[in-house]
């Protein structure tokens, strides 16, 4: 598939919650992480979206918020996806930085230049990918 979306995971359905107006779909990573996606019903419906599909979850780069330390604070989004950044590379006033997931799955965020001198992002270091379930697109092949 075809995308502008630099995240794209593929994955498993290893649950789904259907709501009176929308979906929650699990989907298993090879590294046991779990991505969690909102979508209607209807969308759910239409795909045809079953435990044991394979789908791919699409998350744009600039709906990835890097944490490197979470201070006690737990938060209200449903993705949290820990890994090693591989790669910060710094543009004009955007930075795009890679992390590797435990499963090899790259995760790919741009964030401000300042942000990545305040969270002191490099190589090597630890940080966890976050986002809201809304913003995750699945597909499905056919």
């Amino acid at each position: 598939m075809k995308s502008s979306a630099r995240n794209q995971f593929t994955g498993t359905v290893s649950e789904v919650r259907l709501g009176a107006v929308n979906a929650e779909v699990h989907v298993g990573l090879k590294g046991g992480e779990t991505i969690v996606a909102s979508i209607t019903k209807e969308s759910a419906e239409t795909l045809g979206i079953k435990i044991g599909m394979k789908v791919v979850a699409l998350v744009k780069a600039p709906q990835i918020i890097i944490v490197t330390d979470f201070g006690g604070y737990r938060l209200s989004a449903r993705n949290q996806l820990q890994g090693t950044v591989t790669q910060v590379k710094p543009g004009a006033v955007n930075a795009e930085v890679d992390i590797e997931l435990k499963g090899g799955e790259q995760v790919a965020a741009t964030v401000t230049n300042d942000s990545v001198e305040a969270l002191g992002l490099s190589k090597g270091q630890s940080a966890t990918a976050v986002f809201k379930a809304g913003v995750v697109i699945l597909a499905v092949a056919g």
